[in-house]
């Protein structure tokens, strides 16, 4: 599907803000409710032992779901990419650190229906079928773990009608998860994210209406009663009716007073601290935080570090968030996965002077990125879009990345650029070289150079960008930029 820049940004931060709550949440994991303040960071351990940052079988599963429907991305293909889902879940689970007990069992199940066919390999089918004998075994099977994995799908249906998403997130729950509950949560939660990307709104009625009229009603009322509680009031969040309304009421009760990056952070911080099941209701509710946010609400704190099964960061999820939306399968020879990014239609790119105020920051156009290793650079801030290929000189985690535009259509522009001044702030403070670079070192950089330098120097960003016009004497950073460099 064709997004606009704010939808594409949108796109891009639904797995990321999933993970990353996941991922914030680890830690966490079966705990008690935390008092209101108390610090909540992506410190690992819990349970399970997930090292910091590293997110657990909420993420994992999510993103193999993405990679099957990316692989298989035709409506007509929708029963091969489920085969190859379940696939890969099937193998995630022999080595994975945490698999949910339901989950866990109809894998195990499945396997068995395959070998008994003689066949040696699982698929769609036999999951459906384990999961419905499961179901009938024991009367129940409304476990959160369909819930907590269910954003990519949205992702995937973009162009496709809301009822027809709504169907279809009742028969991915039912892989693992065949209980009512579980499917119409599934459903909701995506018709949710589905809005969210394409208009920016928070609205978890939206698919109500989709519903038989006496479910609808139930759900209502779910909902009413997540908006007068908080995530701490739902002990039992494993269940995915309290898993749902936790995630909400996160959203909810945080949403009164502040929008934007900042009701991202506070709504998934108030998600951890309502305890129990952390990593799964902070998830689920960063999946629709993401969708209507974006990528560029999400604190490069959170994203740096980020990683987990199978050996994926933020970036990857990034792309992935965007091959979805696209709906065209996996890009090959495009941004955000090709190599290297053509700028070659725009000059002067190779600028690369020292930071007027600390001369362990350089100044670049995206020409300098191929200088990183001979300057003794160890760490890289990039204002423009790369290739996969182009910082490989330094660790992953040092190269910190941030949308934002010269032409407009960005999302929350003062938050990003504050938050590169930080990142070049924090790798200086660990003793770092750092190089901040956009295309031509006209704009993007010398306003984050300003405002690096005012508070480095102690001025005003406005004085600070004149010191920086003496090393940059083209440097003009447009008039959204200026508006921001004059505020006090």
């Amino acid at each position: 599907m064709k997004l606009n820049p704010l939808q594409n940004d949108r796109a891009a931060g639904v797995l990321v803000t999933l993970a990353a709550g996941d991922a914030l949440g680890a830690g966490y994991e079966f705990g008690a409710p935390l008092p209101d303040g108390t610090p909540v960071s992506m410190k690992g351990g819990g349970p399970f032992g997930f090292a910091p940052a590293e997110w657990t079988d909420d993420t994992s599963m999510a993103i193999a779901l993405a990679e099957g429907l990316v692989d298989f991305p035709s409506a007509p293909a929708f029963a091969s990419a489920l085969t190859a889902v379940v696939r890969a879940w099937t193998g995630w689970a022999t080595d994975a650190k945490d698999v949910g007990a339901q989950t866990s069992s109809v894998i195990a199940a499945a396997r068995r229906l395959a070998a008994a066919a003689g066949r040696s390999e699982t698929d769609a089918g036999d999951f459906s079928a384990a999961a419905a004998e499961f179901h009938a075994r024991t009367g129940r099977s409304a476990g959160n773990g369909s819930l907590m994995r269910t954003a990519p799908l949205a992702l995937a249906h973009l162009d496709r009608s809301p009822e027809e998403l709504m169907a279809q997130a009742g028969v991915v729950s039912a892989l693992t998860h065949a209980d009512t509950d579980a499917q119409e949560a599934c459903g909701l939660w995506c018709v949710a994210i589905r809005k969210a990307v394409l208009t920016g709104e928070l609205d978890v009625r939206a698919g109500l209406s989709l519903l038989p009229a006496g479910r609808a009603s139930v759900w209502l009322e779910r909902i009413e009663v997540a908006e007068r509680s908080r995530p701490r009031d739902f002990a039992r969040n494993g269940w995915v009716v309290e898993a749902f309304q936790g995630a909400w009421s996160a959203i909810h009760f945080t949403s009164t007073s502040i929008a934007g990056p900042a009701h991202l952070r506070a709504a998934l911080e108030e998600a951890v601290r309502g305890g129990r099941d952390t990593d799964t209701v902070a998830a689920i509710a960063g999946g629709l935080l993401g969708a209507a946010y974006g990528y560029s609400a999400v604190p490069f704190e959170w994203r740096q570090h980020l990683h987990g099964w199978p050996g994926l960061r933020a970036r990857d999820l990034m792309a992935l968030g965007t091959e979805l939306a696209d709906g065209e399968g996996r890009y090959m020879n495009k941004w955000p996965r090709v190599a290297f990014k053509d700028y070659s239609d725009w000059a002067p790119t190779d600028t690369v002077v020292r930071h007027p105020h600390d001369d362990g920051l350089w100044l670049g156009g995206v020409g300098s990125v191929a200088r990183v290793a001979e300057l003794g650079i160890d760490a890289v801030v990039s204002l423009c879009r790369l290739g996969t290929e182009e910082v490989t000189s330094v660790p992953v985690h040092d190269h910190a990345t941030f949308w934002v535009a010269d032409s407009g259509n960005n999302a929350h522009p003062e938050f990003v650029l504050r938050e590169a001044t930080a990142a070049v702030e924090r790798f200086r403070a660990e003793g770092k070289t750092v190089l901040l670079h956009c295309v031509q070192a006209a704009s993007r950089t010398p306003t984050v150079a300003a405002l690096y330098g005012a508070r480095v120097a102690g001025l005003t960003p406005l004085r600070a960008l004149e010191d920086v016009r003496r090393v940059l004497p083209g440097a003009q950073p447009n008039p959204l930029f200026m508006e921001l460099l004059g505020r006090p």
